[in-house]
């Protein structure tokens, strides 16, 4: 394992009625003003905005509305809602809904606290920016898969220069995590965000140094408990304790824990943040599609980590196959997998138009170094060819 520094400041409230908990002793401590950020109404239809607007009216806060974060956050939105939060005076941030709004909802904090313009800066100068200038922020979780209620990361499309990509921000003070709150999300949209959950844990498992370690030993417990789970809510989606079990499965693979010791793979992460960039595409869904075909392109370097999680999370019996067999079994369990969740394993399923422009797309995505085969930009073109 790699030397390490590993700090964890999120405090998590979980379970039924957290929110309930938790407000009333988190508001207590920020100001008056409180910027309460969603998406586009899901929040009023399933009781939710009810809900944590009444906590807010009971503990004096005066409510600022921004509405309107769509899936894929743009720069802009961040930017629009930054202003806002300027132009009002406000004291906290409360992002309540999935992924999208809390990455939206980091950079306003963030952004709302400087003057410099966040995204310039580049992300050596994001990490280096004092977070004592951004604005506290919470979290009410609606949608889960991204981990975002667990990172200082945000992940913003910047439409004028077509590049989708973490801009580093401050941690939330306190996450609730309620799996009611969850209840009413769609079925697929429960499904994709249950794989990006299951990516983030691949591709901190991809990562050198490539023998098992602890690290590892604890990521493959929770691959296991992501299918497991993913499969049960096929069979059942109003299992309570089921959804429990994913959410918590999706805060796992984000608090940092399973990349302790590790330098972290995410190549198909950075393959798929460029075509949501150039399509908008679901990042879920468009993760389900790469991951086969990229793992496929790198079966022989990662020969024995692939044989493992065949094993060990799969179940793949190993008798009677040599090591690259077990290793192949992998990557076909990954593809079987896709379909048996009803999620699409090409570009066309998808729905991206057959005119995309794949070379800029490959061309402009991040090359990582910790992911087990060396690729080259022409061979991540070949790769979204093969995705069609």
């Amino acid at each position: 394992m790699n030397s390490f520094t590993y700090s964890f400041p999120v405090k998590v409230y979980f379970g039924e009625g957290a929110a309930q908990r938790a407000l009333p002793v988190e508001l207590a401590k920020v100001g008056k003003k409180v910027m309460l950020a969603y998406g586009f109404g899901s929040i009023k239809k399933n009781g939710v905005y009810e809900e944590i607007t009444g906590l807010l009216k009971a503990a004096g806060k005066e409510i600022v509305e921004f509405p309107g974060i769509m899936p894929n956050p743009t720069y802009a939105k961040a930017l629009e809602g930054a202003a806002l939060a300027k132009k009002e005076g406000v004291d906290f941030v409360l992002a309540v809904g999935g992924g999208s709004v809390l990455d939206c909802c980091k950079v306003i904090a963030a952004q709302a606290g400087m003057e410099e313009d966040i995204w310039d800066l580049g992300n050596e100068g994001q990490k280096a920016l004092d977070h004592s200038r951004f604005l506290p922020a919470g979290c009410v979780l609606t949608a889960f898969g991204t981990g975002a209620e667990m990172n200082n990361g945000a992940v913003i499309t910047n439409e004028e220069k077509k590049i989708k990509d973490d801009v580093f921000s401050a941690f939330f003070d306190f996450v609730i995590l309620d799996p009611k709150h969850t209840m009413s999300t769609p079925l697929k949209q429960v499904m994709t965000g249950s794989f990006d959950t299951l990516s983030h844990c691949l591709e901190s498992y991809m990562g050198e140094p490539r023998y098992v370690n602890l690290t590892d030993e604890m990521n493959e417990a929770c691959m296991r408990n992501i299918i497991r789970s993913m499969r049960a809510t096929l069979k059942d989606p109003e299992d309570l304790f089921i959804r429990s079990e994913l959410i918590w499965d999706s805060g796992m693979a984000e608090t940092g824990v399973f990349k302790i010791g590790k330098k972290t793979d995410f190549q198909a992460h950075m393959l798929e943040h460029q075509l949501g960039a150039y399509t908008d595409c679901s990042h879920g869904q468009g993760l389900a599609v790469i991951h086969p075909v990229m793992y496929q392109h790198m079966v022989k370097e990662a020969e024995v980590q692939f044989a493992r999680l065949a094993e060990v999370v799969w179940g793949v019996d190993p008798a009677g196959r040599t090591r690259a067999q077990m290793a192949q079994a992998f990557v076909d369990q990954i593809a079987a997998f896709v379909k048996e969740v009803g999620l699409p394993s090409t570009f066309r399923e998808l729905g991206i138009p057959e005119d995309t422009d794949y070379r800029a797309i490959a061309d402009s995505t991040l090359l990582t170094g910790g992911c087990p085969r060396k690729f080259d930009r022409e061979e991540l073109y070949q790769i979204l060819l093969e995705c069609r």
